[in-house]
């Protein structure tokens, strides 16, 4: 706790399934729940935390099935990086069998890189990306 959690620590936004959304942030962008709470059926609506676990940051998912939030894009989006081009590839193959690839990829040269667009479980974008240079950038720009 502490010192840790400054600045920005988490995006919040409804969905209608929490499994189905926890399903596909597990497979596309290697997330997984770091706290869960509430129960189907009571005033107190489901919700999980997940994180990549790579920094103090989260998503937290809270599941109303009669939202009405405004969807995430479809420019507007949550953007994962990719360890490799390999990865990012074969994470594409898997969303486009799954029917989830909106954006076919697309390199954009430096510092944007190569990426492409996927659609969740209620629509909101979620942009997969390698070679985007965001830790350069914000090293030379302090």
């Amino acid at each position: 706790m502490g010192n840790k959690d400054i600045g920005l620590t988490h995006i919040a936004f409804s969905v209608k399934d929490l499994d189905a959304s926890l399903a596909f942030y597990e497979k596309f962008a290697d997330m997984k729940v770091i706290h869960q709470r509430g129960e189907r059926g009571t005033d107190a609506r489901p919700v999980a935390w997940i994180s990549d676990m790579t920094r103090n940051f989260a998503i937290v998912l809270v599941e109303n099935p009669d939202s009405t939030d405004t969807k995430l894009g479809p420019f507007g989006h949550l953007g994962v990086a990719c360890k490799s081009k390999n990865e990012m590839d074969a994470k594409l193959a898997l969303a486009r069998a799954d029917g989830v690839l909106r954006k076919e990829p697309q390199d954009s040269g430096p510092p944007v890189g190569y990426w492409a667009f996927l659609d969740d479980p209620d629509g909101n974008t979620l942009e997969l990306s390698f070679g985007q240079e965001m830790g350069y950038l914000i090293e030379t720009s302090e």
